[in-house]
C-alpha cells in the first residue's frame, strides 16, 4: 500500500503517495507544485491524481498568463447580448470546485495572479474548492512558482529524475472510504504535534502551515490504510513529503549519550512496552527526513532556498516599460484610440452591453446589432518587466584591493540572493595592470558566482579608462538585450596606466575623464562609489563626467554597497 512508509525511502512511491493523499484530503493539503519537464513521469502522476478523484470531478488547465477575468469570472458577453441585461459568468477556479486546477508553466506565473489564486483558496470556507497543481518547467533554480502558492500547498516534488513505474495505487472507492475513515479519526495528542514542531524546527521549517501540512497528511495516510489514529511511519511519510522539500538546513548531529541504565522492573514478565518520547519520536522523523535529501541536493541546492527567502526589493528588477504592442497583458482602460493602440474588442463590447436596451429605445431607428459609443473603447495594455544587471567594476589594484574585492564579492552575493526573487543579474569587472577582465559574466545563478569569487586576483597599477570603456560595452550590450544595466564602480578614481596601456598619471588621468563623458553619452545608470580615505576632489568631479551617482565609502562593507546599489536602482530612479 502505498500510503504506508516504505522499508527504504523510495521517491516514486513517495510522489504516488502524495497523489493518494491529495485525494483523500484535498481542502487540508492544498495541492502540489511538480518540478519537471513534461515527460512519463510527470503525466503518470497527473493520470494517477485523475484516477483517484470522482469521474465527475473537473480538471480544468490554467495558462500562467491568464486573465483576472477567465480566473475569477466577470461578465458573460454572448448571454448579457441575448438578454439585454448583464448576465455574469463564472470562472476557472470556480468551475473546477470539487476538482483540479492544473497551473502549467507556473514559474511565469505573476505575483499578482499567484496572490488571487490565494486568497481563492483562502476564503474556502465550505471546504468545497479545489486542488492546486502548479507545473514547474523552470530550468534555473530561481525559476519557480510564486512563494504565495508554495506556502498553500503541502507537497513540493520534484520528478524530473523519476522513473515511473506501476504501483498499487488506492481505487476511487478506496479514496472514498479513506474520506470516510478521515471524518472519524479521533483527535491527535499533543505529543505527536509537539513531535512535528520539533523535526519542523530541527530543519529550519519556521511556517505553521508547513506544520499543518504535516499533520493532516499524517491523518490521511492513517486513513488510507484504515488505522484509527496516526502511527510513526504515518508521521514519517508525511515529513519526508513535507518538510524535506522546505528544508533550510541540515540540523547537527548530537554528541552520543550514554544509555540511562535500566528500570528496576524491566526484567518483570508482561511489563507494558515503554512508548517513545516526543524526543525520540522527533529524531526518527528527523531521520527520515534526512534520508529523502540526497547529497547532491544538500549541496547544491540548500543555500539557494534559503537565498530565496530574502525579500524582494524593487531593486532588484528592471523597470517596467508599458507598452501598447507587447508584453503581458495589463488588463483594458477606457480612453481615446489613438494610432498604434490596439482595440480590446471583447472589453468594449462587454463595456457596451449592458446598455443596450436603453440605447436601442433611445435610438429607435438604428438597425445595429450592438451599439457602441465613445466611452465604450477599451483600449489593450501591456507591461513589459526588464531584467536588469548590476555590474560591479572593482579597483582590484594596490594595497587596499583584498578589502575591495572582499566586499565586492560579498555585495555580489547579497544582491544575488535577492534576486532570485526579482530575476536580476549581476556581473563582475576586475580592473589591474594593464587590463581589465570580466571576472562574472552577467549571471543569475549563485552558485556560479561563488565559484567565480572564490580566488579574486589583487594588486598592481591601475588602468582606470580601460575599466571605464570594457563597463560601457558590456552595458551597452545587456542593454540591447533588453535588460536594464546599472553600473557600480568601486575604486578611488586614480588612474595612473591609460587607455594605451602605457603607465603616467596625467595621461591617465584624462583618459579616464574621455571614458567618462562617452559614458554619460550612452545614458546608462551609473554609480561611482569613491573608495578613497579621503574625499577627493578628483574622484566627484570623474563620477560628475560620468553622470554617475556619487557615494563615499572609505570603509567598504558589503551591507552599504548593496545598500547603494539599492537606492540607485534603475526601477527607483
Amino acid at each position: 500500500m502505498i500510503a504506508g512508509a516504505p522499508a527504504q525511502f523510495d521517491p516514486w512511491a513517495d510522489a504516488m503517495a502524495a497523489a493518494a493523499l491529495l485525494a483523500v484530503d484535498p481542502s487540508g493539503l492544498g495541492g502540489a507544485i511538480i518540478r519537471g519537464f513534461p515527460g512519463p513521469a510527470r503525466d503518470a502522476w497527473l493520470d494517477t491524481l485523475r484516477s483517484m478523484l470522482p469521474a465527475d470531478a473537473p480538471m480544468r488547465r490554467a495558462p500562467s498568463h491568464i486573465d483576472d477575468e477567465r480566473l475569477l469570472g466577470g461578465l458573460d458577453l454572448s448571454a448579457t447580448l441575448a438578454a439585454g441585461r448583464p448576465v455574469a459568468s463564472r470562472g476557472l477556479l470556480s468551475e473546477s470546485a470539487g476538482g483540479a486546477v492544473i497551473l502549467s508553466m507556473a514559474e511565469r506565473c505573476s505575483a499578482a495572479t499567484g496572490a488571487r489564486i490565494a486568497a481563492v483558496i483562502d476564503a474556502d470556507t465550505d471546504h468545497v474548492g479545489f486542488i492546486l497543481v502548479a507545473l514547474e518547467e523552470g530550468v534555473e533554480p530561481d525559476e519557480r512558482a510564486p512563494d504565495v502558492l508554495a506556502e498553500r500547498v503541502a507537497f513540493h516534488l520534484d520528478v524530473s529524475s523519476l522513473r515511473p513505474r506501476l504501483l498499487p495505487v488506492p481505487t476511487c472507492e478506496g479514496i472514498a472510504a479513506a474520506r470516510a475513515a478521515l471524518a472519524r479519526m479521533r483527535a491527535c495528542d499533543d505529543q505527536l504535534i509537539e513531535t512535528i514542531c520539533s523535526a519542523a524546527s530541527a530543519f529550519g521549517v519556521s511556517s505553521t502551515r508547513a506544520a499543518l501540512f504535516t499533520l493532516r497528511a499524517a491523518r490521511a495516510a492513517a486513513a488510507v490504510v484504515g488505522r484509527p489514529a496516526v502511527t510513526q511511519d504515518d508521521l514519517e511519510l508525511a515529513a519526508r513529503l513535507v518538510l524535506a522539500p522546505r528544508a533550510m538546513f541540515v540540523p547537527a548531529e548530537a554528541p552520543p549519550e550514554q544509555a540511562p541504565p535500566p528500570p528496576d522492573d524491566a526484567g518483570e514478565e508482561g511489563a507494558p512496552p515503554e512508548q517513545p518520547t516526543a524526543d525520540e519520536a522527533a529524531d526518527r522523523v528527523v531521520a527520515a527526513v534526512q534520508s529523502a535529501l540526497p547529497p547532491e541536493f544538500l549541496s547544491q541546492f540548500l543555500d539557494v532556498r534559503a537565498e530565496r527567502r530574502a525579500v524582494a526589493r524593487s531593486g532588484g528588477a528592471g523597470a517596467a516599460a508599458k507598452s501598447a504592442r507587447r508584453g503581458r497583458p495589463l488588463g483594458a482602460r477606457s480612453g481615446t484610440l489613438r494610432t498604434g493602440d490596439r482595440l480590446d474588442l471583447v472589453a468594449t463590447l462587454r463595456a457596451a452591453a449592458p446598455w443596450q436596451k436603453l440605447r436601442r429605445r433611445e435610438a429607435a431607428s438604428s438597425k445595429a446589432c450592438v451599439l457602441v459609443r465613445k466611452n465604450d473603447f477599451r483600449i489593450r495594455r501591456f507591461v513589459q518587466r526588464l531584467e536588469s544587471t548590476t555590474i560591479f567594476v572593482v579597483d582590484a589594484s594596490g594595497s587596499t584591493a583584498a578589502q575591495r574585492l572582499a566586499e565586492a564579492k560579498g555585495a555580489v552575493e547579497n544582491l544575488l540572493a535577492e534576486a532570485y526573487v526579482t530575476r536580476a543579474r549581476v556581473a563582475l569587472i576586475v580592473f589591474r595592470d594593464k587590463a581589465a577582465e570580466l571576472l562574472l559574466p552577467p549571471t543569475r545563478s549563485l552558485s556560479r558566482a561563488k565559484r567565480s569569487l572564490a580566488d579574486l586576483p589583487g594588486g598592481g597599477a591601475t588602468p582606470l579608462a580601460t575599466a571605464i570603456d570594457v563597463a560601457s560595452l558590456l552595458g551597452q550590450a545587456e542593454r540591447a538585450k533588453g535588460r536594464t544595466p546599472l553600473i557600480v564602480f568601486l575604486t578611488d578614481g586614480r588612474g595612473n596606466v591609460g587607455r594605451d596601456g602605457e603607465p603616467g598619471r596625467p595621461r591617465a588621468e584624462q583618459d579616464a575623464r574621455d571614458a567618462a563623458r562617452a559614458l554619460r553619452a550612452t545614458a546608462l545608470p551609473t554609480v561611482f562609489i569613491d573608495t578613497s580615505p579621503r574625499s577627493r576632489p578628483g574622484a566627484e568631479d570623474l563620477a560628475v563626467a560620468m553622470g554617475a551617482a556619487y557615494a563615499q565609502l572609505p570603509f567598504v562593507d558589503s551591507g552599504a554597497v548593496a545598500a547603494v546599489v539599492r537606492a540607485n536602482a534603475p526601477s527607483r530612479r
